[in-house]
């Protein structure tokens, strides 16, 4: 099994969710307690992803950071190196194909909470700011868990969008999705299937682990 795939897309799946983690979840909470009417246009550029062909979103994500954009020359000045066919730019391009996998799951949890928990908390003196940390992560745990384990799964299964940001550069930008394909190209069917029998058992395995610490969270602190 190519295990230097293995282990690129372990490392870009870990880096997306972190950072999906970090900007997901205030925009999440956002998005759930706003009453902004243009709510929905976020709601539908966010959730864009889903229906957008990988391909697509690829090019555009090419284009964006290609030598040429802003955000190209931009990157280059400051870092001396280009952003595509490169991790940096793999992984810019995977935290926006994962974005609606996890910022879906936070709001569904979000507004799955007590309202009456929030306004004791405001009530008692606490702020917005560690109310959100005290209060709404620790009670929307099951649902911020699904969407970190659904962007981390996806982002491991990612074949259209890496392919046209990253190309198939083995040790940069070579994911084993990609790596997949290679064996199948070059009729290894042994090692294509080696492999692919372990990322179905390693997606099973934390699926199953999730629903299990989601059920028994659930039972513990119920939401309502």
């Amino acid at each position: 099994m190519d295990w230097q795939a293995i282990g690129l897309s372990l490392r870009l799946s870990f880096c997306t969710t972190l950072i999906l983690v970090l900007l997901g979840l205030p925009l999440a909470w956002w998005l759930a307690q706003t009453r902004w009417r243009g709510r929905f246009l976020i709601e539908a550029v966010v959730a864009l992803p889903i229906v957008l062909p990988p391909t697509v979103l690829g090019f555009y994500v090419l284009m964006a950071i290609s030598p040429r954009s802003p955000l190209g020359m931009f990157y280059e000045s400051w870092f001396g190196q280009r952003l595509p066919f490169s991790f940096q730019g793999l992984l810019l391009a995977s935290v926006l194909y994962s974005l609606p996998f996890a910022v879906q799951p936070f709001i569904s949890a979000f507004t799955t909470i007590d309202r009456r928990f929030l306004e004791a908390s405001w009530c008692l003196g606490e702020s917005r700011t560690r109310t959100f940390f005290r209060v709404a992560i620790p009670l929307a745990w099951p649902g911020v868990l699904s969407g970190i384990v659904l962007s981390f799964a996806h982002t491991m299964g990612e074949f259209g969008v890496v392919l046209m940001v990253g190309g198939n550069l083995e040790g940069v930008t070579r994911t084993v999705s990609i790596s997949i394909y290679d064996h199948v190209q070059a009729l290894d069917y042994h090692t294509a299937g080696q492999t692919s029998l372990m990322m179905l058992a390693f997606s099973f395995a934390v699926l199953a682990v999730t629903y299990s610490l989601q059920r028994r969270f659930v039972h513990a602190w119920p939401t309502r």
